[in-house]
């Protein structure tokens, strides 16, 4: 009798402890309902997150704040892609007003993403010279080529620039170079990406009203000062690098949300599939 009664005991316990915890959860579960009616979405996971760690045996209360949790993600989700899509809009028509002071070269047949150039940088304007020309391809990616023509080489690797202020920016060696002669005239050109190019066209950037210096480093070395036309043509191709760049990082952005909706909705679907069959 008296385990009968022991047990009984356990329970009546027990349920007491369940039904408190579910009635805790549901506290909890209330608050998210509210934050996701004001639109405060990350208060909203906040609170669904707490009822998984402080009351994971609160079994319905969980299952209905996943379910919550799924429209929480897709409104916030929704929002967040309406939102991108305007800032593109914007950035669009920006690119668009910006275009025309820039040379796209682009041959249709072989190449799928074209280069902007400054207009006083393409090639046929710059023969039989050394200076750095500066180009952007239309998904962002910024570049520069040191060009050297002389009577002979000095097979340079790398570029170092300098400020009134003897502050200076130096690129690693070039991973790609080219060496040609055309009639006695030694053409040398060496390629670095930005972010790859040892801060060089960051601090022309920054200095680009200033006189520079640059030094072609190589076997021989070999300096000249940089024209105001070119540092003029390395802000124009930076600005439109900082559009273009930021443009494909919410593109990106936006496909990886786009991609996280899809998958909410899979899931959303095989459980009301789940439940038909039940």
């Amino acid at each position: 009798m008296k385990r009968v009664l022991l047990w009984t005991g356990c329970m009546i316990f027990l349920c007491s402890c369940g039904n408190q915890t579910e009635k805790q959860a549901g506290e909890k579960l209330k608050l998210a309902e509210e934050a996701y009616a004001r639109e405060d979405f990350d208060e909203a996971l906040r609170q669904l997150d707490s009822i998984k760690i402080l009351y994971p045996r609160a079994f319905d209360t969980r299952k209905a704040g996943n379910e919550l949790e799924m429209q929480v993600k897709l409104k916030d989700l929704g929002q967040r892609i309406a939102a991108m899509d305007m800032q593109l809009e914007e950035k669009q028509h920006t690119l668009e007003e910006m275009r025309g002071k820039y040379v796209l070269e682009k041959d249709e047949a072989y190449q799928q993403t074209g280069n902007y150039l400054w207009p006083t940088q393409v090639l046929e304007k710059n023969l039989h010279r050394c200076y750095l020309r500066f180009q952007v391809n239309e998904r962002g990616a910024m570049s520069m080529t040191s060009l050297y023509c002389g009577k002979g080489n000095i097979h340079h690797h790398s570029i170092k620039v300098s400020a009134p202020d003897d502050t200076f920016a130096q690129t690693p060696p070039a991973r790609d170079s080219y060496q040609t002669t055309d009639l006695d005239e030694k053409i040398e050109k060496a390629d670095f990406k930005l972010g790859e190019d040892g801060g060089v066209m960051e601090f022309i950037y920054a200095n680009r009203d200033k006189n520079i210096r640059i030094e072609y480093i190589g076997d021989r070395s070999f300096r000249t000062n940089m024209l105001p036309a070119d540092r003029k043509a390395l802000a124009g191709i930076y600005e439109l690098h900082q559009l273009l760049a930021s443009m494909e990082t919410l593109k990106k952005e936006k496909e990886e949300a786009e991609l996280e909706v899809k998958f909410i909705n899979e899931r959303i679907r095989r459980k009301a599939e789940e439940s038909t069959t039940e």
